[in-house]
């Protein structure tokens, strides 16, 4: 009887111990490592909300990039009806909203069948609809804005993309990580201006509508569907670009339209030197954006990348030869001959043409000629003049804001440049060649949208801004960015004037290479150009840069087509009608 007793004492010691050590295991997990449980230093208090939460993000949080007049660019705001799914397990009145929407009654239950997240009928509502709807005041049904990724991206390569980076995150924002601020899964800007301008625009909270469900997954707490949002008014914060909407939107369709496959188009506000438009091709590939695509990443913007501009370099030659008095009205010059002597190929002579005539019919001898009387005396005056023309640093705006140094809006702009040996200016060959934008001469199409930008303006160079301004919420100011003066020597007014001239004449000379453009409602100015890049394949880089009206200057653009044929390049195609979509924008 004893060894009994004995026995059952000892089960019942036992029990008690394994129920201590059970109560002492429920204390840890309720009571003291609900937030920091075992060394992975799980959140058991998270974790249990989210597998009793269901949840539908409504805005993300991160700041967003808006128009100049302060429309969306990355996304279309669409009224929607959203239903949550404990509505199947309920009565709730379905006639009077799918009278409302427009809709039968078995088209919405039926989206509720076996439905395990919000359901989002893609209907488009009206303001009324969505009033009407939320009046009813009934759990789970509601009304509201949500945002929709646009159809066809507008300015994406300047824009650039956001995703998931651990290795940004852990490099760049290590302490907020740590203090909970941002998650190792917080979407950061991987290119552009999502990059440029990211640690404006990390998110401070994610909206969303939330329901706690039991463990059936039917609702909780009266089935009462929960808003949470930041009630920060100044947060998220809005970057004010300087790009138009419909200006955008005109240019993707146009390149869009002809199929340029490499290359872009970008446009300038001469008076502001504001970028108003600007898109680059190929679009990106959203799937593997660094993936090389015509030797280069396809998220690699096309028009801050230097390019051989051809007999759009011409531009800088004349001004130089202008500027030090190297041109005589009444000389010509024999436009039979190739910049190396030799007769050129028939149908392709000019026959003897002043300065003027050589630069409207951009006759490759003459600026070949003036370029070598002048290097005799000046090594440096090709690229002297490309500097003064704003074509070799690079043009868009930087400066410092607040604690970072040196700002620069165009995340990954390059220089130009226009030699790679001096000793090449020693060779007249080479600079023959360097005169008319081929051998090593490379720039960028925004510099040389800056560079028409100049010239309309008199000479007068200034950084190009694709930002206005950071603002909060509320829609007040957290920082404007002011012009800046583009550094360095200019060419002077009188040169400036002379270049207008030359430019109005290639397009309206009866030989200019721009004369296509002479049926504009804009008159046009501006410079053609064809690159040789592969002699042997007939691939070239065809350009056009100009501005309009010619008289009363507004707008400078450039287009260009990268490695294409000639023949078939739509370049002057998209230039005209890109030109002729903006005067009908500007007299609707």
């Amino acid at each position: 009887m004893k060894i009994i007793h004995k026995r059952i004492y000892i089960t019942l010691i036992f029990i008690l111990l394994l129920i201590s050590g059970l109560g002492a295991r429920l204390v840890q997990l309720q009571l003291v490592s609900t937030e920091s449980f075992t060394d992975k230093k799980i959140n058991l208090i998270e974790g249990s909300v989210k597998q009793r939460t269901q949840e539908m993000v409504v805005d993300d949080g991160r700041g967003k990039f808006e128009d100049k007049n302060g429309q969306s660019l990355t996304s279309i705001t669409h009224n929607r009806l959203v239903l949550f799914p404990f509505l199947e397990k309920m009565k709730w009145p379905v006639q009077q909203v799918s009278e409302i929407v427009g809709m039968q009654p078995k088209e919405l239950t039926n989206r509720l069948a076996n439905a395990k997240t919000p359901v989002v009928i893609t209907k488009e509502l009206s303001h009324a609809q969505v009033e009407k709807i939320n009046a009813l005041k009934v759990p789970g049904v509601f009304g509201i804005p949500l945002k929709d990724e646009r159809p066809v991206p507008l300015a994406e390569h300047l824009i650039g993309l956001e995703a998931q980076s651990k290795q940004i995150i852990e490099e760049k924002y290590s302490d907020k990580l740590k203090n909970g601020a941002i998650k190792s899964t917080t979407p950061v800007g991987i290119s552009g201006m999502q990059r440029a301008f990211d640690e404006f625009l990390l998110p401070e909270q994610e909206s969303k509508l939330l329901y706690h469900v039991d463990r059936l997954g039917g609702p909780m707490f009266g089935i009462d569907v929960k808003y949470t949002g930041t009630a920060n008014p100044y947060y998220p914060v809005s970057v004010r670009t300087t790009l138009d909407l419909s200006a955008q939107e005109l240019v993707e369709n146009t390149l869009n339209h002809y199929k340029l496959k490499d290359g872009g188009a970008v446009l300038i506000d001469i008076k502001s030197n504001k970028v108003i438009a600007m898109a680059s091709r190929p679009s990106i590939n959203k799937k593997d954006p660094f993936k090389k695509q015509n030797g280069s990443d396809s998220v690699e913007n096309r028009l801050l990348t230097p390019q051989t501009p051809g007999s759009i370099f011409k531009t800088v030659t004349a001004a130089a030869a202008l500027e030090q008095n190297k041109i005589q009205p009444s000389l010509t010059y024999n436009c039979d001959k190739s910049i190396y002597g030799n007769n050129v190929e028939e149908g392709h002579q000019k026959g003897q043409l002043t300065f003027e005539e050589s630069f409207a019919q951009s006759c490759n001898a003459t600026f070949a000629q003036l370029a070598k009387e002048m290097i005799i005396s000046n090594p440096n005056i090709l690229e002297q003049y490309a500097d003064k023309l704003g074509l070799i640093q690079p043009v868009g705006w930087t400066g410092d804001v607040f604690h970072f140094e040196h700002f620069k809006q165009f995340l990954g702009e390059k220089s130009g440049r226009i030699w790679t040996n001096a000793r090449e200016k020693k060779i007249p060959n080479a600079v023959g060649q360097t005169a008319i934008g081929q051998l090593d001469v490379k720039v960028t199409p925004l510099a040389v949208a800056n560079m028409m930008a100049s010239i309309a303006r008199g000479g007068e160079k200034k950084q190009v801004k694709a930002v206005d301004a950071l603002e909060y919420k509320n829609n007040t100011s957290l920082y404007t960015f002011k012009e800046h003066e583009l550094k360095g020597d200019t060419i002077n007014k009188a040169t400036a004037a002379s270049m207008q001239q030359l430019l109005k004449g290639v397009v309206q000379s009866e030989k200019g290479t721009g004369r296509r453009f002479q049926t504009l409602p804009y008159e046009v100015a501006g410079k053609s150009g064809t690159a040789e890049i592969n002699v042997k394949d007939d691939i070239v880089n065809k350009w056009f840069a100009g501005y309009f009206p010619a008289d009363n200057p507004k707008y400078a653009m450039v287009v260009v087509d990268l490695n294409t044929k000639s023949a078939i390049s739509p370049t002057n195609s998209v230039f005209y009608d890109i030109v002729k979509g903006m005067y009908e924008l500007n007299t609707r």
